[in-house]
């Protein structure tokens, strides 16, 4: 009578672990390689959005905006006690008029939300979304689900922390902002909704 063999269950656990650590690292290795892209040149669109937190992003909308590339912006997560010449050269009143100051947001989810009342406030169809590279899927995904009828504009901004030499300061960052992108999938599938060019 032939004896069946049995498949050790730590070695069940170790192919699925050792699967789900290369999936990771296949993903991870996108994401480096997708945050490093320069930016794209957007389309004009009715509105730009620039998600404060990291150096370039407010100098980005605000050279956006000089040349025509969205008729408003927005300027959201800004701190309570900074003002609009805090934040760059001084801009021209009629361009100022155009800029918006969002005070409320203090995560991406918060800057989803004060955006989303921003462009139904101002009837925005077409939106330009700034912030660094790293940060770019995640803005997208939390902004396409808030507006799935807008359509949306990825500009990444080359943020300081990615024109360093590669050290532990910027794979830490990387990893953390990777990981929360996959945490940020978890939630309702709207992530396709926006246009492609942000790809």
């Amino acid at each position: 009578m032939k004896s069946r063999s049995r498949c050790s269950p730590w070695l069940v656990v170790s192919l699925f672990l050792g699967g789900v650590l290369g999936v990771w690292l296949a993903g991870f290795a996108w994401f480096i390689f997708d945050a490093w892209r320069p930016p794209r040149i957007p389309p004009s669109s009715d509105g730009i959005v620039a998600l404060t937190g990291g150096n370039g992003r407010v100098e980005a909308s605000l050279r956006l905006l000089r040349h025509d590339s969205g008729h408003l912006l927005l300027i959201s997560g800004v701190d309570p006690h900074v003002t609009l010449a805090d934040l760059g050269p001084a801009l021209p009143p009629a361009l100022a008029d155009r800029v918006t100051l969002g005070r409320r947001a203090t995560s991406t989810a918060g800057n989803a939300v004060e955006t989303t009342g921003w462009v139904r406030e101002n009837d925005i169809h077409s939106l330009i979304v700034v912030t660094a590279g790293y940060h770019i899927r995640r803005a997208m995904l939390e902004i396409s689900r808030a507006l799935p009828d807008v359509t949306l504009h990825a500009y990444a901004v080359q943020s300081p922390a990615l024109r360093r030499p590669f050290d532990r300061k910027t794979f830490h960052l990387l990893a953390l902002e990777y990981n929360k992108l996959l945490l940020a999938f978890a939630g309702p599938v709207s992530f396709f909704r926006h246009s492609s060019d942000a790809f």
